[in-house]
């Protein structure tokens, strides 16, 4: 998937100047839950969402939740993250009003907001700090992953 491109919008993380950065420890994992997270990882790694990281100042951990279909959905904690980000002062626009606002313009885009977050990118300076470890390595997201605070801060 392509994405938006660079120069039209790129997400940013805006965290306090002043925070210490936090690494979370590795949690241990059932072996069904450990088959999960190696099967996310082959697919964002596939997919070129993620990169493997050496030396990550943020560390966070994956949680698992099971699915209806009794499948395992990673997520990534950034709970200590997202308490080191500024708050958006900013209320969601509503749809009337962005409709409104679409009138004449000569660019529509019809990115998904669901399936949108691997679509734009991760300022590159930002990657590291959305760092996770897993028990096959340490990994950060090239894209703008699901749980961040502020997702919808792109600039």
């Amino acid at each position: 998937m392509p994405g938006v491109p660079r120069k039209l919008a790129e997400h940013m993380i805006d965290v306090n100047k002043r925070s210490k950065p936090v690494k979370q420890k590795l949690r241990r994992f059932a072996p069904d839950r450990k088959a999960a997270i190696k099967k996310e990882i082959t697919k964002l790694m596939a997919a070129g969402f993620i990169r493997e990281i050496f030396n990550p100042d943020w560390l966070a951990n994956p949680v698992l939740v099971e699915k209806n279909s009794k499948e395992w959905r990673m997520r990534i904690d950034y709970t200590d993250l997202n308490k080191h980000c500024s708050k958006d002062p900013y209320s969601p626009p509503r749809i009337d009003q962005i409709i409104h606002s679409t009138a004449g313009s000569a660019l529509l885009s019809f990115l998904d907001c669901y399936s949108g977050y691997h679509q734009i990118s991760l300022r590159e300076e930002d990657q590291s700090k959305t760092s996770f470890i897993t028990p096959f390595g340490a990994y950060c997201y090239k894209s703008m992953p699901f749980g961040l605070k502020n997702a919808g801060a792109t600039y």
